[in-house]
């Protein structure tokens, strides 16, 4: 019978790794904002608001990664920011000057599309619990 056991340390190190990063990250958009406003794409409406809102779905999906009965839904969470912040990272990528990403060399601008990918495994790894068969 399979049995859920509790993360491996490898896995609980990338949690809290992440939920450091996320809360940093969040706390970015709060710290600087013009930042995070510069790099929402036109097309989206209320670019104040969408850029307070996801720095603090950020902060309170790094925190909810520490917290284990919403662990998995915070994960969750942050893999449906990281899809909804995706056209912003398309946007750097494409309009590098209006995004204020010019200073950013285009291989590291482009590479950001694919690291979403990693953060999202990142996720979803780190928050699933290990088997046990006995």
């Amino acid at each position: 019978m399979a049995l859920l056991k509790s993360l491996s340390t490898a896995q609980k190190i990338g949690l809290a790794s992440a939920a450091i990063f996320y809360v940093v990250a969040g706390s970015l958009h709060f710290i600087k904002p013009n930042e995070y406003l510069r790099i929402v794409p036109p097309s989206i409406p209320w670019h104040v608001a969408i850029a307070r809102l996801s720095g603090g779905f950020e902060i309170l999906g790094g925190l909810g990664l520490l917290v284990p009965r919403i662990r998995r839904a915070a994960a969750w969470g942050l893999v449906a920011l990281l899809i909804a912040v995706f056209p912003a990272n398309v946007y750097i990528s494409t309009n590098p000057i209006e995004a204020g990403a010019v200073f950013i060399a285009p291989v590291l601008r482009w590479g950001r599309l694919p690291l979403q990918l990693l953060l999202i495994w990142w996720l979803l790894w780190g928050t699933r619990p290990r088997l046990s068969f006995r």
